[in-house]
């Protein structure tokens, strides 16, 4: 074995090595959004459509429809969708740290490929997004293969004539604004083959599939956007600020990413990468997406990022330059994974949704009521409606048309008159509102049967007719001694202390 590719081993051993310590850091992270996702991949295995209440108006309460027809695959055999979305989303990360080994090394060199690389798997965020359960590692994936195939096509090498076409359709089928993400690249490919008849064959069949799914999507649901683009974006203000954090943790990849413009012969490729990043970011900009944790929606684009550093340091002509640049840019990459405001809570948010989310669902599944009276009002539509099986309104309106379109909450809920209400509150006292829901008034003529912590200003109060109150109670109240068991008992706090504490305790 060659010098070099001794190096390259050893370059790729230890990633793998941080790679792996990484995952297992993170391993019990599982973010509750994705459970609706999985709600709707269980429906569709089950043969009811990708629905969130069986027998009832379909409304699409997710942006991933790749994702959950993905998952329902796994569902059908019976197989669980959080271990599945999680393997799966190892897999795309090995693919992905691989991705940024080659083309860097290729392109620029060995210390282009570390740098790129080491940006990715020293990153903190990497591996929660790894473990979330959602699409952000596959849509992450997807741009960062597309974004190299368009630089392949920029240096002259051979590109299969029907990648580029799957590629922008794959992304568009995990999230709608994924073909804005993937089209530069696709752009850059479609132009340079022009003239070519098989690539103009594998767009046209492309363009077709997609206006199929998107014709087909549009009948079964009725809406032109999925449902929650009606809650979750559309708010400049909180898209600016969105901005101004990315900048303020991305800004100095993309600057080094810049420095390819300054040379000619690596212009065009540094076009290509912040085009695309310019591109993939532009949707949340001056939407505002919500539920953003550790910056999962700068992740889409955080792969292309760090090619583009690794090409860049590569780049540079003098030897003094390259450990000056690759070793700061790779700290600063780190540093930025550390800080985000929202950490302590996210390190521990995987115990914390199972004691309260998860103890809640199974203990309603267990509850001896009847098929017919299971029905449910919840504002945390994940796990809870999931594990449970219950029929739910979701008052936040994520899968709810009524409600997404400003219809008043507590009214909905009031007709419906489920049997079982959650309430979120911040402390033991219940609030006079929850995510627009008047407390007290969809709450009249029930009884609060039972109140979980899921952590240090986070409680689940739930509250059941009477009729079924002592059946949800002890069910509850048995899954929620359950699940405390062997997870953490008595501790809530919000710190990366009692990851530490638990991470150690696994050893």
């Amino acid at each position: 074995m060659t010098g070099g590719r001794v190096r390259l081993a050893a370059v790729v051993a230890a990633l793998g090595v941080v790679f792996a310590f990484g995952t297992w850091a993170a391993w019990d992270f599982v973010i509750d959004d994705a459970f609706i996702t999985f709600r709707y991949s269980a429906n569709l295995a089950d043969g009811h459509g990708p629905v969130w209440n069986v027998g009832q108006d379909p409304v699409e309460g997710f942006t991933n429809f790749g994702w959950m027809l993905w998952l329902s695959a796994y569902a059908a055999m019976g197989l669980d969708l959080v271990v599945v979305a999680k393997l799966t989303s190892v897999l795309l990360g090995i693919g992905v740290l691989l991705m940024l080994l080659h083309h860097a090394r290729r392109s620029s060199g060995l210390v282009a490929a570390v740098v790129a690389g080491a940006c990715f798997a020293v990153f903190l965020p990497t591996y929660f997004h790894l473990g979330s359960g959602l699409e952000t590692m596959a849509f992450a994936a997807v741009v960062l293969r597309a974004t190299i195939v368009g630089l392949d096509v920029l240096a002259g090498r051979e590109v299969r004539p029907w990648e580029p076409p799957l590629l922008l359709l794959v992304a568009g089928l995990l999230r709608p604004e994924g073909v804005l993400a993937v089209l530069p690249a696709f752009a850059v490919w479609l132009w340079q083959r022009r003239r070519s008849r098989e690539a103009l064959l594998w767009t046209s069949l492309a363009a077709a599939v997609g206006l199929a799914y998107f014709g087909w999507r549009w009948s079964f649901y009725g809406q032109l956007l999925p449902n929650t683009f009606y809650i979750k974006f559309g708010n400049l203000d909180s898209g600016s600020r969105w901005l101004e954090l990315t900048a303020a943790m991305l800004g100095p990849l993309a600057l080094l990413t810049a420095v390819l413009l300054w040379r000619r012969p690596t212009r065009a490729a540094g076009a290509l990468l912040l085009g695309v990043v310019a591109a993939t970011y532009a949707t949340y900009a001056v939407s505002g997406p919500t539920m953003d944790y550790v910056h999962r929606f700068a992740f889409h684009a955080f792969p292309v990022l760090c090619l583009g550093a690794g090409l860049a340091v590569g780049s540079l002509g003098r030897r003094w330059a390259y450990p000056v640049a690759g070793v700061g840019i790779v700290v600063w990459t780190a540093l930025a994974g550390v800080v985000p405001r929202d950490l302590p809570t996210i390190v521990n948010y995987g115990e914390d949704l199972r004691r309260a989310h998860v103890a809640i669902g199974q203990g309603l599944a267990r509850a001896d009521v009847p098929r017919a009276e299971r029905t449910l009002a919840v504002s945390d539509a994940g796990a809870i409606p999931y594990y449970s099986g219950w029929d739910s309104i979701d008052y936040i309106g994520l899968n709810d048309e009524a409600i997404a379109r400003g219809g008043d909450r507590t009214s909905i809920v009031r007709r419906a008159h489920p049997t079982v209400i959650v309430v979120t509150s911040t402390s033991p006292v219940l609030p006079d509102t929850a995510y627009g829901l008047r407390v007290s008034e969809a709450t009249t003529g029930y009884l609060h049967v039972a109140q979980l912590k899921m952590r240090d200003g986070y409680w689940q109060n739930v509250f059941v007719v009477p009729q079924w109150a002592t059946q949800v109670a002890s069910a509850v109240s048995h899954s929620g001694e359950e699940a405390m068991r062997g997870h953490d008992p008595g501790r809530y706090d919000k710190t990366l202390g009692r990851w530490f504490d638990r991470l150690r305790g696994r050893t």
